[in-house]
């Protein structure tokens, strides 16, 4: 699948419709509206995963999404912004943000980066040895931290896997009700977290 068109969106209206995010099950709170949301260079080495895999079938993916992106212009690792993107033969375009970190204060007083959004995208970078550019996030309330604990072996013990068995542990959740702690970035943007195109050529 190809690109057929893309719309650059600055900073400040990255900024400014991130203000709008809400919670999945309280649209009436607005999780970064007090927060102090900047776009930051920052090694792979500083962040922390709370997805303890990588899918093969995504990163390639993401891969190829970034050689697609790269013949019209476009650094995945540095969007400086968001853009909106219209594939051939879609039904409607995607909104890509840069990955979402957020700052966190873990119950042993550890300041921790963790990744938000964009897993995929970060493990890339890091293989690729390249500083993404990423949304950082800082001052999220802290009755609404992010729904997973970061990884205490950081990077350690990350799978590259082609499948995940059942009952295999994606993340180790805060809470039961772990859903009330999403994030829903498509009350301010279109599609995001949509599935990706698959990228491959069209069949005749």
């Amino acid at each position: 699948m190809k690109i057929e068109k893309i719309v650059q969106y600055s900073p400040d209206e990255l900024i400014a419709r991130l203000r709008n995010v809400t919670m999945l099950k309280r649209p009436d709170i607005y999780i970064y509206k007090k927060a102090l949301i900047s776009l930051e260079y920052i090694s792979t080495e500083c962040l922390y995963p709370a997805q303890r895999y990588v899918l093969i079938q995504e990163i390639n993916k993401v891969r190829k999404l970034k050689w697609e992106l790269a013949q019209h212009g476009v650094d995945l690792f540095a969007l400086n912004g968001f853009i909106k993107i219209w594939f051939e033969d879609a039904e409607e375009p995607i909104d890509l943000l840069p990955p979402i970190v957020e700052e966190s204060i873990e119950k042993n007083g550890k300041i921790v980066n963790i990744i938000n959004d964009g897993m995929h995208r970060i493990y890339l970078a890091r293989l690729e040895w390249v500083i993404p550019q990423v949304v950082f996030v800082r001052g999220v309330p802290k009755e609404y931290p992010y729904y997973a604990y970061p990884n205490p072996d950081q990077w350690t013990g990350i799978e590259l896997v082609d499948s995940l068995p059942e009952g295999y542990v994606k993340k180790w959740h805060r809470i039961e009700d772990y859903h009330s702690l999403y994030r829903n970035f498509n009350s301010a943007f279109d599609n995001v977290g949509a599935p990706r195109p698959r990228f491959e050529n069209k069949k005749s």
